[in-house]
């Protein structure tokens, strides 16, 4: 046997080593739910791929629901597409909590849009709910934990749900199926290159 060959029958028994194990996780993953994905982290990218995984529901012929916290009134491309494919948003629409200024007020934006995530959260004909910078609402405390932990555990049994937003509280976490924390390792705008329509919105 020739050097190339001894190396392509190594690369072949690897290989078929690698596909055994993976058959075998396979077999072994039975269980049929809804997920709680949760996507954190200090880098770019968490409300992207929230979004990503909304398109690909949505590729797929099933139904979805997103709610944006934080976000402001401005155009967001996401939406834009979503919505045309019959995907329903609740916004916050306030912005930036240093843009508002005003505890009250954002407490009582959270609140409404909160009681429309509710309502998602409840509903069988929903499959997907993103909950875009969630994590934001218990950081700053305007939502209670026990009222979100509530909605979640009580969900439809089907429904997938995802979670973004920096420093999520550890207790969903301990919830969720899949957690993926976003690093950040360097970022455009820190640079003085402003956000970019398309890209960052």
């Amino acid at each position: 046997m020739t050097t190339e060959q001894l190396k392509q029958q190594r690369h072949r028994e690897r290989q078929q080593r690698l596909k055994t194990q993976v058959d075998s996780a396979i077999a072994a993953a039975t269980d049929d739910k809804g997920l709680l994905l949760v996507i954190t982290g200090n880098g770019k990218g968490k409300s992207t791929s929230g979004f990503g995984t909304v398109a690909r529901a949505v590729g797929h012929g099933f139904t979805a629901a997103v709610v944006q916290f934080i976000k402001g009134s401005w155009e967001c491309g996401e939406r834009n597409l979503l919505e045309e494919h019959g995907v329903q948003f609740a916004v916050m629409a306030t912005g930036f909590t240093w843009d508002t200024q005003d505890k009250a007020a954002d407490i009582d934006a959270a609140e409404r849009v909160w009681l429309q995530a509710e309502r998602f959260l409840a509903d069988p004909s929903i499959d997907m709910v993103l909950l875009d910078e969630l994590t934001y609402m218990l950081s700053y405390h305007y939502l209670s934990l026990e009222r979100i932990e509530k909605a979640l555990l009580n969900r439809p049994v089907k429904q997938h749900v995802v979670i973004t937003g920096r420093a999520c509280h550890r207790r969903l976490i301990e919830l969720a199926d899949t957690v993926s924390e976003v690093q950040n390792v360097k970022h455009a705008f820190d640079h003085g290159i402003k956000a970019q329509r398309g890209v960052d919105w």
